[in-house]
This record gives C-alpha cells, sequence and structure tokens, in this order.
C-alpha cells in the first residue's frame, strides 16, 4: 500500500543512502592448519555505500464537457473518479517504463525465452546474488496465469500478496501488461511477455488535487467547455541494496510459457550526480 506524506518535497524524487550493498567475505584465518608460517596477513577488503534516488511520478485524469451539460461539480466528480480507479494502472505503467525497462540488463538465454520457471528461477538467483533481503517480481497481468502452470508463485490464505517458493513478493500489475515491453522499452514479441524482478519498493503518494478549485477557472468561454483536473504526485524508491543493483525483467511467451530474464542495473554516476544536482536547486 502506498504511503501518503505531507511534505511535498518527498514527492519531488527521493534520495537515500544504500545500506547493505557491500558485501559480506568469508575470512580464511592463515594460521588455521598451517605447520610453517603463512607469511604475510591476507587484506580484509571494505567498500564505500553509494547514494541511490528514485524520480516522481505523477499521473493524472482530466475530465472535459460542454458547460451546458455538465456543472463543475459533476465534472470534479468525473475526475476524481477517474483518477481513483485507474491510478494504480498508471503509476505501474510509469514505474515500468521510466524505471525497469530503462535500466535492465537482459538475462534471457542466447537461445530466446525459456519456460517462465527458469524465468524465475534465473531472475531469483541473480537477486540472491546481489541482494540479501526479500524482493519484488513483477508481472503482467496477461502472464499471471502461466505462474501457476509449475506451482512457481501461491497465494497468502491470509489475504496478503502471492509469494514465490523463495518467498519473493509477486506483483501482478494491470500497468504492467500495458506496457509489456523489454529492456530498452522494445515491445514484446506477440506470445511473449517480460517479467522483472527488484528489491523492495516503497511508494510514497501525495494528496491528490483538483484544478482549477472553482467553477468558474474551469470554463473555456470561447468553445463553452469545461475542464477538471485531478492529480496526486508520486514517488517511488526501489530499495535495492547489493553492488550491482538490480531491478530485473523477463521475457516470457504467454502461449506456451516461455520467459525472458533480465536484471535492471541503476543509471551510471555522471547521471545520479546531475539528479542530485536538480533536487538540490528544487529545494
Amino acid at each position: 500500500m502506498p504511503t501518503t506524506v505531507t511534505d511535498e518535497h518527498e514527492l519531488l524524487g527521493v534520495e537515500w543512502l544504500a545500506l547493505g550493498c557491500c558485501p559480506v567475505n568469508v575470512w580464511n584465518d592463515p594460521c588455521v592448519g598451517a605447520d610453517e608460517s603463512p607469511g604475510p596477513t591476507p587484506q580484509k577488503e571494505f567498500c564505500r555505500p553509494t547514494a541511490e534516488h528514485a524520480d516522481p511520478i505523477t499521473v493524472y485524469a482530466g475530465a472535459e464537457c460542454s458547460a451546458m451539460g455538465w456543472s463543475y461539480p459533476e465534472a470534479r466528480a468525473h475526475a476524481e473518479a477517474s483518477l481513483e480507479l485507474g491510478q494504480q494502472e498508471a503509476v505501474e505503467l510509469g514505474f515500468w517504463t521510466n524505471f525497469l525497462a530503462a535500466n535492465a540488463q537482459d538475462l534471457t538465454p542466447a537461445a530466446g525465452p525459456a519456460n517462465i520457471a527458469q524465468g524465475v528461477a534465473a531472475l531469483e538467483g541473480c537477486l540472491a546474488e546481489q541482494y540479501g533481503g526479500v524482493g519484488v517480481l513483477h508481472v503482467p497481468a496477461g502472464a499471471a496465469a502461466l505462474l501457476g502452470c509449475c506451482n512457481v508463485v501461491q497465494r497468502d490464505p491470509g489475504g496478503g500478496n502471492p509469494t514465490t517458493l523463495a518467498g519473493n513478493c509477486v506483483v501482478i500489475g494491470s500497468g504492467y501488461s500495458t506496457a509489456n515491453t523489454g529492456p530498452a522499452n522494445i515491445p514484446a514479441e506477440d506470445g511473449t511477455a517480460w517479467l522483472y524482478i527488484t528489491g523492495p519498493v516503497v511508494v510514497r503518494r501525495g494528496p491528490a488535487v483538483t484544478i482549477p478549485d472553482t467553477p468558474g477557472p474551469s470554463v473555456n468561454y470561447r468553445t463553452n467547455d469545461r475542464r477538471v483536473l485531478r492529480l496526486p504526485r508520486v514517488g517511488d524508491g526501489d530499495a535495492m541494496r547489493r553492488q550491482r543493483r538490480v531491478p530485473a525483467p523477463v521475457h516470457v511467451p504467454q502461449r506456451d510459457g516461455v520467459v525472458r530474464g533480465r536484471s535492471a542495473r541503476r543509471a551510471d554516476a555522471a547521471r545520479r550526480h546531475r539528479h542530485r544536482r536538480g533536487m538540490h536547486r528544487r529545494r
């Protein structure tokens, strides 16, 4: 569920220090089992944490009608209902196209799309190597039924989100089906779908506003049409933590259960630096 925030600065983008991105290494004591001097002491490895960021996603619903036929309250109610019913799909679409597909590294086998169970296995294996926590598998609604054919996903009897056998959360999204693109937002071939995997995703949602908030400015007196806009702003934070940060997609043929896999990387350091400077200017 989204977290509603009141400080508008949180909706300009979020920046945080990634925790848990450094690897945990095994120390092999050179003195254990050695009959002679082991020589120079091996050096331990240290790494620096990195700053992560997430850009905001703005969704909206607009209502247009003749001022002679609809009153301002009716137009406003129409825009508000449209946003309430469609904002989840819009946020999923924005997250998929602006982050998942834009930052993906393809894990699809060279031979082409794989079986959906094999695709999920490849994504979860990649996530396990790069992140120590529970991840999120992002699945287009059109491919959801395929997950049940091999018992890849199980539903929570208590009404929570479905999970994989490895314990990762599964999000089945209509907005994901609307996009269904691979890395660089290249559309999936007919009969196939892309799946992605990421670390935990946190959604911060600001209060929705209606523009205009009075009847007069909503009317264009040249055309006698009325327009009302309803929008919230959403900031999403992907809490991936590991040295090679992974939002990952997978490609699946929907006809025969074939899947492709991709692992999304974050933007490069220069891009992160530009975003941070832009956020500082806005503050």
